[in-house]
């Protein structure tokens, strides 16, 4: 199920110099953004919980990278 919204990802696109963007290439960038969010919060979540902490903080984010 998608999260974010297509506007704002639209956006992106546009910013990085496109003058046209096509809906299934907003769509595949969301997939994609999706999934790389989804891959460090589990990673950060993974820091979290080795430091004995339930809260992910901000250098948990940063370290999985």
């Amino acid at each position: 199920m998608a999260e974010l919204p297509l506007a704002p990802v639209k956006r992106i696109i546009k910013q990085a110099g496109a003058s046209r963007v096509s809906e299934d290439a907003v769509e595949e960038l969301r997939d994609e953004l999706e999934s790389h969010a989804e891959d460090r919060a589990r990673e950060a979540k993974q820091y979290a919980e080795h430091a004995g902490r339930k809260t992910v903080q901000a250098a948990d984010v940063k370290t999985s990278r």
